[in-house]
């Protein structure tokens, strides 16, 4: 009985991790790979990388990490179609998070 609920428990642990921190794997590779490329390529720097996607994906869900993403590509276009993304506040608002998110993830991984 004992080993019965403590499968049970171990197979919701992942299920309920994963709703909870819905980075999908290529998402945080991508980010890893991009913090390699600007800070080296040193195993200690891909642990800190690791450590920061994995600490971004903790405060905001992958939805919103997708669209401050967006937002911040767009900025770097020219043109009156990129003028939205920089003047709307609600996308100002979206970027803050996600600059808040790296912040805290900057002082605890680096």
């Amino acid at each position: 009985m004992a080993v019965v609920a403590l499968l049970a428990s171990g197979l919701g642990a992942p299920a309920q991790a994963q709703a909870v921190n819905d980075f999908p794997t290529n998402a945080r590779a991508e980010y890893v790979f991009t913090c390699l490329s600007t800070n080296g390529q040193t195993r200690e720097m891909m642990d800190r990388c690791s450590c920061a996607i994995d600490r971004i994906a903790e405060i905001l869900p992958y939805r919103d990490y997708i669209s401050a993403e967006t937002v911040l590509r767009m900025r770097q276009t020219t043109g009156e179609r990129s003028g939205m993304f920089r003047g709307m506040a609600e996308l100002t608002e979206t970027v803050a998070i996600l600059r808040r998110a790296e912040a805290e993830a900057e002082i605890i991984c680096f």
